[in-house]
């Protein structure tokens, strides 16, 4: 863009000029660098990790729709932060759980969120849910020349769908390729824990508070079984991030309110420490 017009204090005419309501395709058309996608790295010398993200879960009640992540981020074999914070609000009614590379999966939601409230903005009105699905994927697919180079970003998506009244599930692969999950879902290192887990647990007629129990359920399964995956950390205070989006938006659970199903179920351990028992028959 243009630098004489920063020095004046006007906006370039690229921001007065009516266009795509994309708002990757506006970087793509006046500042391709700033893609994600359009970054070259240097070839690797030596041993090199950079921080990743490991466990989200999510799974549907009738009523909606519920995002959960652990806390831990690792390094190789070392604990790179503990109180990570993985799920994050796409808009109001959605929400998007990262795992794989820490901070490009941060910045990718922080595009997300700007594609979606740039598209509201010049088109006065929301994208569907499945619009919303569509474009996480076009992102993802955006970084596969960082994926292939180790630096993957592997979300889970989710939220309410307005116009079929019922919660959704999105996961992806590194390439952008997205499916719909039914019922719950998994992704990250614990994935396969977690999703263990859920698929002995889960009900399609749980209520808004046993799928949260579930979800954190699933993510101590995972914690119990992958080392990258935290589970909930008493001395420390630090608990699951969950959410939860109905037709009211998304929502957060509060501190003290993780803290009491992350107490819930760790009492639970004490006395079964494998976690609820699913009937045989």
């Amino acid at each position: 863009m243009e630098a004489n017009t920063r020095s004046t204090g006007r906006l370039p005419a690229a921001f007065l000029t009516p266009g795509s309501s994309s708002f990757m395709d506006f970087l793509a058309g006046h500042s391709p660098e700033m893609l994600p996608g359009n970054r070259s790295l240097p070839p690797v010398q030596g041993a090199f990790e950079a921080p990743h993200g490991t466990t989200i879960v999510a799974a549907t009640f009738p009523g909606g729709v519920v995002l959960a992540g652990d806390r831990r981020a690792t390094m190789g074999n070392m604990i790179a932060q503990r109180d990570m914070q993985k799920v994050f609000p796409a808009d109001e009614y959605s929400a998007v759980g990262i795992a794989g590379t820490a901070g490009l999966a941060i910045e990718m939601v922080k595009l997300f969120q700007l594609e979606l409230e740039h598209f509201e903005k010049v088109e006065g009105a929301t994208l569907s849910l499945e619009g919303k699905a569509n474009r996480l994927s076009t992102m993802i697919r955006g970084n596969l020349s960082m994926a292939m180079q180790g630096l993957a970003v592997v979300p889970l998506f989710a939220g309410f769908d307005v116009d079929r009244e019922k919660g959704r599930i999105f996961s992806y692969d590194v390439t952008g390729g997205r499916s719909e999950e039914t019922g719950y879902a998994a992704t990250g290192s614990g994935s396969l824990f977690a999703r263990g887990s859920m698929k002995k647990l889960y009900r399609d007629d749980l209520t808004e508070d046993q799928a949260i129990t579930l979800v954190v359920q699933a993510l101590y399964d995972a914690a119990d079984d992958d080392s990258a995956t935290g589970g909930p950390d008493v001395a420390r205070r630090l608990y699951p991030i969950v959410t939860v989006i109905t037709d009211d938006g998304f929502r957060k659970l509060t501190d003290d309110q993780a803290s009491a199903v992350a107490r819930a179920v760790v009492e639970h351990r004490l006395q079964q420490p494998e976690g609820p028992r699913a009937a045989l028959l």
